[in-house]
């Protein structure tokens, strides 16, 4: 699903128009396209599991694929396993499809008027490609018109399946969680029972837990030479919360990142609390050491029970919260690129 939803932020824009050779008893997409050879493999990605639900090949410049869904349903065309990749909301009815290799990007769809709805709706969103490849870097008044337009488009289109594809791409440039909720809320009831709608709603679920704009609770853990160590001492600073452990190879192999992030910004008000999912100390200390992690550690040494990873909910790692000096959360799980221009767009 986060596959297809990369697709979905950053997905082409094409022409639809509505075809008068529906079919009504199940889907037909009708496939002309130049400049592939033959036997090349068109797959037909399912909606939830971003995997392969259909794969047909190219015979001379056409393919063909068919079916039935119960409601429209947002799909994805891959060609010969290659970027770019072409969105397509499919319903039961004649689809034809037309483009080239070297331009699939402008290729055209005809016969799906759902996906007429999503052309026009990404059409209002052309302007602010910006959030999606890089929020960190974006102004305050584009972020504010962004929201305008999609509270505008699911208040306006509560029925569409179109809109809970808007309310995930709402999710991921604001972090509003509260006022996604509201927006969920607007979907009739046969859309919130769609594929996307019910991921938004998880996803709204999992973003009220560690909430952006919450302030983290008070806590305190041993650090590595035995002294007790809180998160309010802290106070008056960026802060890093980081759970990892010795064990985790990718906690080990995003560590080079935090250490950078640790070495550029440490002058500027910021820190790192490195919180330990370990249970012997001595491969604690010693990935430590190995890694460079010249920041404060913490460790009740109880592994997954770790009495501060169950107040965060952790469930998995590496994850990591990035609080203000007042400690309310701002981000969550930056990684690598972006946890350097979340923290430059703060220090710089």
């Amino acid at each position: 699903m986060k596959h297809l939803l990369y697709l979905i932020l950053f997905s082409p824009l094409f022409f639809i128009a509505q075809d008068s050779n529906a079919q009504a008893k199940g889907y037909q997409i009708d496939g002309a396209i130049t400049g592939y050879a033959d036997g090349t493999p068109v797959s037909f990605l399912n909606d939830e599991s971003g995997q392969p639900e259909q794969v047909t090949t190219i015979q001379k410049d056409h393919f063909e694929i068919k079916g039935t869904v119960n409601q429209p349903t947002f799909k994805v065309l891959v060609f010969g396993n290659q970027p770019p990749a072409v969105p397509i909301f499919v319903e039961n009815s004649l689809i034809n499809f037309k483009g080239d290799k070297s331009t699939i990007a402008q290729a055209t769809i005809t016969g799906s008027p759902t996906h007429e709805v999503y052309k026009k709706y990404m059409v209002q969103l052309q302007p602010f490609t910006p959030l999606f490849s890089d929020p960190s870097h974006s102004d305050t008044a584009s972020i504010r018109s962004f929201e305008k337009i999609v509270q505008k488009f699911i208040s306006e289109n509560p029925s569409s399946y179109v809109a809970p594809i808007a309310l995930l791409q709402f999710m991921q440039v604001t972090h509003n969680t509260a006022m996604a909720e509201d927006l969920y809320k607007k979907l009739n009831n046969k859309i919130q029972q769609s594929s996307l709608a019910i991921y938004a709603k998880n996803q709204i679920n999992e973003a009220k837990i560690n909430a952006i704009g919450s302030v983290v609770p008070e806590f305190s853990q041993m650090d590595t030479s035995g002294k007790k160590i809180s998160i309010t001492s802290l106070r008056g600073k960026y802060v890093l919360i980081d759970f990892w452990a010795s064990w985790c190879r990718p906690c080990r192999e995003e560590n080079p990142n935090v250490v950078n992030a640790y070495k550029k910004y440490a002058s500027k008000n910021f820190t790192v609390l490195g919180v330990s999912l370990d249970q012997a100390k001595p491969a604690w200390i010693s990935a430590i050491k190995m890694d460079g992690l010249t920041w404060t550690h913490i460790s009740d040494l109880k592994g997954w029970q770790n009495d501060v990873a169950g107040m965060f909910h952790i469930t998995s790692i590496p994850q990591n919260l990035l609080i203000d000096p007042q400690g309310k959360i701002i981000a969550k799980n930056l990684r690598g690129e972006a946890l350097d221009n979340k923290l430059e767009s703060l220090l710089k």
